[in-house]
């Protein structure tokens, strides 16, 4: 007798990758391939498709006796397209980090959009639908994740929580509020949204024999690339935060209770029952680069005692401005004096991060959060064992291992809920 397992599907901004995972949380097989082995263009949808072809071929070659059940895509979070009643894109996609310059569009949105709505901002996904309304033919104006999911159920109305928040959706209410039409926005051209994890419908026949995938089987809402790779990692209750060591530092914790701080950037992601609150400083791995190789920070690394202090009171950053947890856009580097040594140096570097890292879920709480109960860690710094050690000094909480990194791991994680919530595992 086959075991049934789901699939997660992560659409990145370089790749797709496919995992299948077994009701006990265990990934059993994977795919993946790189958008350029298709096409420079990154915005072209016959790419994505292409690529996700491809993923889930790899994913489905590598399982044995098992069957999927239920499948879950996320998608990177702002980037939007338009579509006509086929689900054919009418248009160049919107990635997630292109700006809108119409400055008409962006002052409809300021001036009528709710003030701790996601969808402020030159990136916003509300804009960008606004944007495209006016093309011919369009019927709906939908996120990157939903038109791959149409792809696999054969419509494209419907989106997720997550996907739906920087295009003005309201998680709070759990609708589309009255503010978007006074914004110039047609409300008619947004998709039904659903939160993540939810049941949505089989997979159509014609794309089973063209994705591989079982005709029948569930497919769930999915979420954002970002709340994807939170939810890899296994935290699954409040208080738990998982730090990004990558070239920036982010922070991310669950709350019982939604976070919103305009002035912070920070907003709140509906995950099941409980909120998904973050934010990110400028700080991070781009400051040591400014200062030491890769392999320079090794060696110095051997030569640190992670169970003492500098006495230092580092604020690192690469140039002046920071976003979080100090909402300051010209707040200055505090990096002197500097120690002789360069392991000294380094390790007030390592001090200085740490202590903004602990500022940061300082910062959550005060904001109205649990109190931090745990930390786990993501991104390259996250190897270095002696920063480490002073993190785990610093925030003083059990430092806890990741379960995966992999964003589709994530999402196979909402797949799984899903297959729950509709009795077929």
């Amino acid at each position: 007798m086959s075991t049934p397992v789901v699939a997660g599907i992560d659409i990145g901004t370089s790749g797709v990758r496919a995992v299948a995972m077994t009701e006990a949380g265990d990934v059993v097989a994977s795919g993946a391939t790189k958008l350029a082995a298709f096409s420079t263009d990154h915005r072209d949808p016959a790419v994505w498709r292409r690529a996700m072809q491809i993923a889930l071929a790899g994913m489905l070659g590598a399982l044995n006796d098992e069957r999927i059940v239920a499948v879950a895509i996320d998608g990177t979070s702002g980037t939007l397209l338009p579509v006509d009643e086929e689900g054919r894109p009418l248009a160049v996609p919107m990635m997630y980090n292109d700006p809108v310059t119409d400055a008409a569009i962006l002052e409809a949105v300021s001036a009528n959009a709710a003030r701790e709505s996601a969808a402020h901002g030159p990136t916003s996904g509300l804009a960008k639908a606004i944007g495209f309304q006016s093309l011919p033919g369009v019927a709906r104006v939908i996120h990157q994740a939903d038109w791959l999911s149409g792809l696999l159920i054969g419509r494209f109305d419907v989106s997720d929580e997550n996907n739906a928040l920087k295009t003005g959706y309201d998680p709070v209410d759990r609708r589309w509020p009255d503010w978007i039409a006074a914004t110039g926005a047609r409300p008619e051209l947004l998709p039904q949204v659903l939160p993540a994890g939810s049941p949505v419908g089989p997979v159509a026949a014609q794309a089973a024999a063209e994705f591989g995938l079982p005709s029948g089987a569930l497919v769930v809402t999915g979420t954002t690339d970002g709340c994807a790779s939170f939810l890899a990692t296994g935290a699954d209750r409040p208080g738990d935060g998982v730090s990004a060591l990558g070239t920036t530092l982010t922070v991310k914790m669950l709350s019982d209770r939604p976070l919103f701080a305009p002035d912070y950037g920070l907003y709140s992601h509906r995950i099941g029952d409980m909120w998904l609150a973050g934010g990110a400083s400028n700080t991070g791995g781009v400051v040591l680069a400014q200062h030491f190789s890769g392999e320079r920070i090794a060696e110095l690394s051997g030569l640190i005692d992670p169970e003492t202090d500098t006495g230092l009171d580092y604020y690192p950053l690469p140039k002046p401005g920071e976003r979080f947890p100090v909402s300051d856009p010209v707040l200055p580097p505090r990096m002197t004096p500097r120690p002789d040594s360069d392991a000294e140096f380094l390790k007030a570097i390592f001090e200085g991060i740490a202590g903004i890292e602990a500022l940061a879920y300082r910062r959550l709480l005060d904001l109205g959060g649990p109190q931090l109960g745990s930390i786990r860690s993501v991104g390259g710094g996250a190897a270095n064992a002696v920063w480490q050690r002073i993190r785990q000094r610093r925030l003083g909480v059990p430092f806890l291992p990741v379960l995966s990194e992999e964003a589709a791991a994530g999402t196979a994680r909402l797949a799984l809920a899903g297959a729950r919530k509709a009795g077929v595992l």
